[in-house]
């Protein structure tokens, strides 16, 4: 059986990584642009990066709401989707194309 410390992988990954220096709580936010705003914030001002401030961003982004998976709720899910077009509207990114679902 895995220890409780096997189960804290992800919190080690975002604290002590080369992850963005996150503020408190960004993901449990519950506008998409501020959420967005912090995660840009975070990445320009970090020196734990080691891609540009966007992909770290973006992969912070990602990497969370997919280590969260099916525990995360469904409205908590749409606002962190909608932050990354929003965090690609502050980096000044093309928003990608709506995935049609199978």
């Amino acid at each position: 059986m895995p220890t409780a410390a096997a189960h804290k992988w992800s919190q080690r990954v975002t604290e002590k990584s080369d992850a963005l220096d996150l503020k408190k709580g960004v993901f449990a936010g519950t506008d998409p642009r501020k959420i967005a705003r912090s995660l840009k914030r975070s990445a320009e001002h970090s020196d734990r990066r080691k891609s540009d401030p966007y992909r770290s961003a973006m992969s912070m982004l990602n990497f969370y709401i997919n280590r969260a998976g099916d525990t995360l709720p469904r409205k908590q899910r749409s606002r962190l989707e909608a932050a990354k077009d929003e965090l690609r509207d502050l980096f000044g990114r093309p928003r990608q194309a709506a995935h049609a679902k199978h």
